[in-house]
Order: structure tokens, then sequence, then C-alpha cells
């Protein structure tokens, strides 16, 4: 049996309680602060022994070769920290899920729940009564809005061929009064009479008298 098995069989022999979700998932979160700020130590020693190489390159190659070999370890380890965060982000988004998934399957029982008290307070042979009682009131009144609605008595005493000989008489009416107004007038002056024609035409023969005397 390997270590690691023998931890895990440790741990599962005192029959502790498992963790809640909220407590797992706050301490990944804790390993994740933990291994980020561990990671930006690492990225600052990598630079730091890259530049000890670059700067004793030439002056002094033992030091630049620690450097490098220092160098070499921090991003063995950078590496191992980015996979390790990695598994600890899936684990802690599978917690988070199930942790949402257990919530949301309380709610809707407790939602079930309810819904089942509410109906226990009701019978479903008086809501049907109801209901019959609600139609039946809405068609009394709808025969009561059609009963005012229409028009009983009114009009009827009329004959409607009188109606229309009397529309046609006064149609009429007008037309001969826009007939009427539309003949030319007569002139207001008087023709001239046969006596006045009579004592014009003597006068016209002593005018050609006196013409027939001068010639």
């Amino acid at each position: 049996m390997s270590k690691i098995s023998k931890m895990f069989s440790g741990s599962r022999s005192g029959k502790q309680p498992p963790p809640s979700p909220q407590e797992a998932i706050h301490r990944l979160r804790q390993t994740e602060e933990m291994l980020t700020k561990k990671q930006e130590y690492l990225e600052t020693r990598i630079t730091r022994e890259l530049e000890t190489a670059r700067r004793h390159g030439t002056k002094d190659k033992r030091v630049a070769l620690q450097a490098l070999k220092r160098k070499k370890r921090f991003e063995k380890q950078l590496e191992q920290i980015d996979g390790t965060l990695s598994t600890i982000e899936f684990q802690r988004e599978a917690l988070e899920n199930a942790n949402t998934n257990t919530e949301v399957l309380k709610s809707m029982g407790f939602a079930a729940k309810a819904i089942k008290g509410a109906h226990d307070n009701m019978d479903i042979d008086k809501i049907d009564e109801m209901m019959q009682d609600i139609t039946e009131q809405h068609d009394i009144a709808q025969e009561i809005s059609d009963a005012i609605s229409r028009p009983v008595g009114f009009g009827e005493e009329f004959d409607e061929d009188e109606l229309l000989a009397e529309l046609e008489e006064l149609e009429q009416e007008d037309l001969n009064k826009k007939m009427i107004h539309g003949l030319p007038k007569v002139p207001a002056t008087s023709l001239p009479s046969k006596s006045a024609k009579a004592k014009k035409k003597p006068k016209e023969d002593d005018e050609m008298k006196r013409l027939e005397s001068w010639i």
C-alpha cells in the first residue's frame, strides 16, 4: 500500500463526518490563494536568476551556471503549481456545481411542499361549482346588456314608403328652386311705344326738308 493510500485510509478509520460543500469550497479557495502567491514568488525568482546569469555570463561562468540551475528548479516548481491549480480549480467548480444543485433541489422541495399545502385547502367540487356560478352569472349579465342595448318600439309607427315619398317631394322642391334661380333676368327698361316712334318720325321729315332746300 502506498503512502497516499495509507494516509487516506487512516483518515477514514476515524469515521469523522465529511465536511460540508461550503467548508470544502472555502478550503480550496484558501489553497488557491496560497499557490497563486507562491506562483508570483517563483516568477519573480526566475526573472532574477535569469538576470544574474546574463550579468555573470562572461565574467563568472560558475555563478551564471548556478543561477541557471536555480532558474530551472523554479520553472519546474512553477509548472507543478500550474497543474495543481488546474486540478484544484476543477475540483472547486465541481463542488460549487454540486452545492448549487443541492440548494436548487432544496428550494424546489420547499416550493413543492408549499404548493401541496395550498392545494390541501381547496376542494375540487367546490371549485367546479364556483366556476359554473361564474359562467352562469356572466351569461345573465350578457343577456341583460343585450336587452338594454336593443331598441324597442322606436320608429316602428312610421311608414317607410311615406317617408320616402316626402323625401322625394323635398328634393323636387329644391330642384325647382335651382331651375328658377338659373333663368336669365328680364331687363327693367320698357320697350319704346308706338306714340314715341310717331313723334320721332315728323322730326326726321323736317330735317330732310331743310337739307334738300340747302342743296
